[in-house]
């Protein structure tokens, strides 16, 4: 028992050592409103851009959409489709270049479909947008060689004097 139990503690071990140590941040908390027509995605990519977040994070959203278009899981291509919906999901990361943000939306009989969020979903009535800016990174995107897709490289920023 005493060699099983140190083989598992050394396995366990190893394959901690082998994940990116997570560094803390610090979070800073933005709350705004998007009006109908308005592009949810390049509303929050604008929301970056405008407040210079090189780390962003969707904390939570609500609101309804009169068109959604959105990429299906291994789908080469968006599906677009007339709403109104309501948002029943919105989470991701994001940055003052790019996104990786997934969106669930549920029809006037509760049924639900969810996938990538792309440009043109836009407003029906409103929807309220909670992020969190993480000030000791910077998200980047860089080519994985395990499928080819640019994925999500976390780097901390240098830390600044206090």
């Amino acid at each position: 028992m005493w060699k099983t139990i140190s083989l598992f503690t050394i396995m366990l071990m190893t394959a901690m050592a082998s994940r990116s140590q997570a560094i803390p941040s610090t979070i800073r908390t933005f709350a705004f409103r998007l009006e109908p027509h308005e592009d949810v995605k390049k509303s929050i990519i604008g929301f970056a851009k405008d407040n210079r977040i090189k780390a962003g994070c969707i904390l939570s959203a609500v609101g309804s959409l009169e068109q959604m278009h959105i990429r299906f899981a291994n789908q080469s291509g968006g599906t677009q489709l007339k709403g109104p919906v309501e948002i029943v999901s919105l989470t991701g990361t994001f940055s003052e270049t790019s996104s990786h943000i997934h969106i669930s939306v549920s029809d006037s009989t509760g049924v639900t479909t969810g996938g990538h969020l792309l440009d043109d979903n836009l407003v029906f009535t409103t929807v309220e947008i909670v992020v969190g800016e993480l000030r000791d990174y910077e998200f980047v995107r860089e080519k994985d060689p395990t499928y080819g897709y640019d994925e999500l490289v976390v780097k901390p920023l240098p830390r600044k004097n206090k």
